[in-house]
């Protein structure tokens, strides 16, 4: 992946980690009924995703992260 792309998917997964962290957030209501989306595992994910395309791009600017 180029750096632009790395980059999107980065701002991507950020704003995927946001929004899912403040409705995970939110009080249930249950009136409404069981909450459908696991909103704290789609956050953990999407942070751990925005962790690796970090390190990704921290590779394509020359940085060597591994052994």
């Amino acid at each position: 992946m180029t750096l632009t792309v790395t980059f999107a998917a980065a701002a991507a997964f950020l704003g995927v980690a946001v929004f899912a962290g403040w409705r995970g957030a939110q009080p249930p209501n249950p009136l409404k009924g069981p909450r459908l989306m696991p909103w704290r595992p789609i956050m953990v994910a999407a942070a751990v995703g925005l962790i690796l395309m970090l390190v990704h791009a921290v590779n394509l600017l020359g940085v060597q992260t591994g052994r």
